[in-house]
């Protein structure tokens, strides 16, 4: 369990470094907002925002087989990647 929760821990972490949920919360700082009122909301709806995901995705779990999950994810990626390249983000 702790092995699975670093690991959570580290993904989530690298992927929200530099997003637009930072930097928005960089520039509600930078306009005089309190600083721990910023960090109290992002982190409750960070929060909220992971128990969504995981609810969600413990659900589809129960419903479509671990390969199909994997499947639309790896072409989930794809289409964003080509959509990015294509310059339509």
């Amino acid at each position: 369990m702790l092995r699975v929760a670093l690991s959570t821990f580290w993904m989530v972490f690298l992927a929200e470094l530099g997003d637009k949920t930072q930097l928005t919360t960089m520039l509600l700082v930078s306009q005089g907002k309190s600083p721990m009122a910023v960090l109290i909301g992002a982190s409750l709806a960070l929060v909220l925002s992971s128990v969504v995901g995981v609810m969600a995705g413990d659900l589809v779990a129960k419903c479509v087989p671990e390969l199909w999950i994997r499947v639309g994810a790896g072409l989930g990626f794809v289409v964003i990647g080509v959509l990015l390249l294509a310059g339509k983000f």
